[in-house]
């Protein structure tokens, strides 16, 4: 099989967020290999994706816009627009559905943090008694 990449990719694992439909839907990745111009993501679904999205990599603090050009059962690849990566942290307000959601989901993370920590408390009483 021939090499139609510009660049070659370098192996990476890094965690990904795939950001769409306005800011309103997004699911986490894996980056598996990377360069200036795509990458090669694994994901558990990959039916829903649209062809166009924004790729969030948090640990290299940088957003690109990407482009789907191939997927299989559980990776897809993509390439990014020709503009140079972003800082993540310049991206465009997110859409208030968006931060509506990161809140219930905190919220819902906060929750079950608490319920642990109370079980993690009872289970400390009773062995002191």
């Amino acid at each position: 099989m021939s090499e139609l990449r510009r660049e070659t990719r370098l192996r990476t694992f890094l965690k990904g967020r795939i950001i769409f439909n306005n800011g309103n839907s997004s699911m986490d990745c894996l980056v598996r290999d990377l360069s200036p111009s795509g990458a090669r993501l694994m994901l558990s679904q990959t039916a829903t994706l649209p062809d166009g999205f924004d790729l969030l990599i948090p640990a290299k603090d940088r957003s690109h816009k990407a482009t789907l050009r191939w997927r299989k059962a559980d990776s897809i690849g993509v390439t990014f627009a020709d503009e140079a990566a972003r800082p993540a942290s310049s991206t465009a307000d997110p859409a208030p559905a968006a931060l509506l959601a990161r809140i219930h989901e905190l919220e819902t993370e906060n929750a079950t943090l608490r319920r642990l920590l109370k079980e993690a408390e009872m289970m400390a009483l009773e062995r002191t008694l």
